[in-house]
Order: C-alpha cells, then structure tokens, then sequence
C-alpha cells in the first residue's frame, strides 16, 4: 500500500506553501504502511516560533483556498514551537529548528519512502540521521 494520488497532491500544495514562507528542510514521507491513521507525514522547521506560526497559516490558507480542507485538528498552535495539523491522510509537522534536532521524526520514519515534493531548490532529503561523527 502506498500514499494516495490524493494525499500527495495535498502534500504537494501543503510543501508549496511552506516553501513560500521560508520554510526548511522540507520533507514528506509515506507512511502508509506501517500506519492506519495517515497516509502522509509533512515535516518542515523554521527558525523562530513567527516563522512557525506564518508557515502553519500559509498552509492552512492554501489548503483552504485550493483543496477546500480544513484540518481536522490543530495542536501546539500556542507555543508554535510545534504545530501539527491533521487533514486525516496528511499529517504536517510544522517545527522549530531544535523541536526538530531534539525529536528528530526523520529517524522514526527513515524506513519509509521519501515522496518527491518538486519544490525549486528541492530540499526534501532527510535532516540527518545522527549517524554523522
């Protein structure tokens, strides 16, 4: 099994706008198989909790505006040190620079396939692994 053309397409819209807002280091991947709950995870840092809380409204105004969604939760939207936003087969990850190095999300998912997000200076390679000395 594998991420919808759906979910993907709204991964897509979702990555474009972070993007548009200076978002980094922008990565998705296809949780579909060891998950039931989404399809796709969205990760994406900024450097301050402004710029999380900018990309965060960038991508639920895209969605709303293109895709017609709205997410079905919103949670950490207080702090913005980490915001996730669930649109049930897409799940964003909208983190601080050191949410994003402390929790690190990629080494939980780093077995499953990355999907291609055709952003311009396509960064959607996974941060690190840790496995760097």
């Amino acid at each position: 099994m594998s991420a919808t053309e759906e979910a993907t397409r709204i991964a897509r819209l979702a990555a474009k706008a972070a993007d548009d807002k200076k978002g980094k280091q922008i990565v998705a991947f296809d949780v579909s198989e060891p998950l039931a709950i989404a399809d796709i995870f969205l990760i994406v840092s900024a450097n301050n909790e402004r710029l999380v809380g900018a990309i965060v409204d960038a991508i639920e105004e895209k969605l709303i505006d293109v895709a017609k969604l709205r997410p079905l939760r919103r949670e950490g939207g207080r702090e913005n040190r980490w915001v996730l936003l669930d649109y049930g087969d897409l799940v964003v990850h909208v983190q601080h620079d050191e949410e994003r190095d402390l929790y690190a999300l990629e080494r939980l998912w780093k077995d499953c396939p990355i999907i291609e997000l055709g952003l311009p200076d396509d960064d959607s390679e996974p941060a690190g692994d840790g496995d760097e000395q």
